[in-house]
């Protein structure tokens, strides 16, 4: 996806703006099954997907547990890194080789501080991160596995094709044989 719909997908830019904002964009590619991001390590970047699936996930002593699927346009951040400068919980594992649009988080927090729309851009990105969360937070809490498949499907088809059902299983917080039993009562 193109920067220029990324950016405007958050909140529209006057042209100065939105160019102030570019110039401290680059572009990166990374190959699948790169760890974009680590968990307990501030991530001095965010990143907006050009083209490909990350997953962000946690590990515990048995298994990583997958929280959360990014695909083109949406943002790859470790949110406490972002807001805080702290470590985040979170690594970002590539499922397919990707491309990024990469920026310094300290460049991005010097534009809040010089341009009033960039500063509101931010703003609008906080937020919309937020919302993110609270709903996967309010479907983890209120919605069976069978329904959060169902929303996955109807949400991000794309990705039930590019993703391994592990990764989906785990996503829906079930095994593999229930994933597999979820899509043969669908069908």
């Amino acid at each position: 996806m193109d920067i220029d719909k990324i950016i405007d997908q958050i909140l529209i830019l006057p042209p100065s703006s939105k160019e102030k904002l570019k110039l401290h964009i680059t572009e990166i590619s990374y190959p699948k099954y790169f760890c974009l991001m680590e968990a307990d390590k501030v991530i001095p970047y965010t990143y907006f997907i050009k083209k490909g699936i990350v997953r962000a996930y946690a590990s515990t002593e048995e298994n990583d547990i997958t929280f959360w699927f990014g695909s083109e346009g949406e943002t790859a951040i470790s949110m406490k890194s972002f807001v805080e400068n702290k470590p985040g919980y979170e690594s970002i594992e590539l499922l397919e080789d990707c491309e990024f649009y990469r920026m310094e988080t300290d460049n991005l927090r010097a534009l809040f501080n010089e341009d009033i729309h960039i500063a509101n851009w931010g703003r609008r990105f906080a937020e919309r991160e937020l919302i993110k969360t609270e709903e996967l937070i309010i479907s983890r809490q209120f919605k069976t596995a069978s329904e959060r498949y169902k929303d996955l499907m109807r949400d991000k088809p794309n990705l039930l094709k590019r993703v391994q059902l592990g990764h989906i299983a785990s996503y829906l917080g079930i095994t593999q044989v229930s994933l597999s039993r979820i899509r043969a009562e669908i069908k």
